[in-house]
């Protein structure tokens, strides 16, 4: 089993697929890809808040100072405008000729003396995901609105130092028991194994396909099949090469990302997060990666049965590719609000180890639920492993 494991791994290092997918890909090229999304993000959300909006205010003399307000904010910029209808100003939005409509009653003035409440409409496109818009214009608009308040106080002999006593006789302030650490680790958490998981599956795939289908399309299957090793042997030894790839893809990636974070968080001043990474242990990274060792297990035989049992290389890849779909799924029930680690969820394969992983990151994990979760694991790899060995020893598998 050792001297196939060591042959199957001597010829993976010398590919060069191999040392891309492995080692230049988690190194340079997923940080890189994670630097320019966070680039693209932050430079998207800093050109929506600095942009300048269009507006067109209807009936702007019943509130003068709001009017005026609104004219003088450096995200606004009034369009004159004799369109008056509702229809007529969506129409115009959606030609491009204003960014935004803002109708006050004709009547606000004479309702405001009465003290009766009015009605305003502000149309505008809300299907934008950063809707800074409406983010100054509520601003304007809260103050505007205090304004009112208490000169509407002052008329009904309120005192207006009163008014937060009156609108609001209770004032929760709010103590959180949870530190730095258990706040941040709740927010990311269920993203770093949303990541991890799929890169052990990842740094699997290539290696599996190529000792598999790879062998059959290059005719040296049989010639390894004649030699004088049990199969049981030489499948182990395929699938410690599969796994050995699948970690190995995992650590290479966990130090890069860490050796990236620190690099930027200096740069940014990001101390918080620093602080934070700085504070998880060398145990509870252990612990991450024990819980990633059966799940990598899991991956390398479910990978290497598939691709034992294609014909060709891109029929092994066709195969494996629902594969990354099936992984998905859990994973992304387990960054679902309310979904916790209990003993219920310890029970759902992968959704269980992305919770334990979330836990950790946050410091609060509860270790017999760890130990269930890793034994249920290693209890579903020995399974898959057992299956995989007892496929690669069908004939109508090998040679089909």
């Amino acid at each position: 089993m050792w001297q196939v494991y060591f042959k199957e791994l001597t010829e993976l290092m010398r590919d060069k697929k191999t040392l891309i997918f492995v080692i230049l890909l988690p190194i340079l090229i997923f940080p890189v890809l994670f630097g320019i999304m966070g680039l693209v993000l932050s430079t998207t959300t800093s050109k929506a808040m600095q942009e300048e909006h269009r507006y067109v205010i209807v009936n702007a003399d019943q509130a003068p100072q709001f009017a005026e307000a609104l004219f003088y904010h450096k995200n606004f910029r009034r369009i004159d405008s004799d369109l008056t209808e509702t229809d007529q100003l969506v129409a115009a939005i959606r030609a491009g000729d204003f960014d935004m409509a803002l109708v006050i009653p004709a009547d606000f003035k004479q309702r405001q003396s009465a003290i009766e409440q009015s009605e305003w409409q502000l149309i505008y496109n809300q299907s934008s995901q950063l809707d800074f818009m409406f983010q100054y214009f509520n601003e304007l608009m809260r103050k505007f609105t205090e304004d009112l308040q208490m000169t509407n106080l002052s008329q009904l002999g309120v005192d207006p130092e009163r008014l937060q006593a009156i609108l609001k006789p209770v004032e929760v302030r709010r103590i959180d028991t949870a530190d730095t650490r258990e706040n941040i680790g709740e927010k990311i958490g269920a993203f770093i194994a949303y990541i991890l998981i799929p890169i052990c599956l990842m740094g699997a795939s290539y290696p599996a396909i190529d000792m598999g289908a790879g062998e059959k399309e290059r005719g040296t299957l049989e010639t390894l099949l004649i030699c004088p090793v049990s199969r049981t042997a030489i499948v182990l030894g395929k699938f410690l090469t599969v796994l050995t790839t699948g970690l190995a893809t995992t650590l290479i990636t966990v130090v890069s990302l860490g050796v990236w974070t620190a690099v930027i968080s200096s740069f940014a001043g990001l101390d918080v997060v620093a602080n934070v990474m700085s504070s998880i242990s060398i145990t509870d990274l252990l612990l991450i990666f024990l819980m990633l060792l059966p799940i990598s297990a899991i991956f390398a035989s479910l990978l290497l049965a598939i691709s034992i049992y294609a014909k060709t290389f891109k029929e092994a890849q066709n195969y494996m590719s629902p594969l990354s779909f099936i992984v998905l799924m859990p994973l992304v029930a387990a960054i679902l609000p309310g979904v916790n680690l209990t003993t219920t969820t310890a029970m759902i394969p992968l959704t269980n180890v992305a919770l334990a992983i979330k836990e950790l990151i946050k410091g609060t994990v509860d270790y017999g639920l760890l130990m269930m979760i890793f034994a249920s694991t290693v209890v579903l790899a020995g399974a898959l492993v057992a299956f995989c060995v007892h496929w690669f020893q069908q004939e109508k598998v090998l040679f089909r």
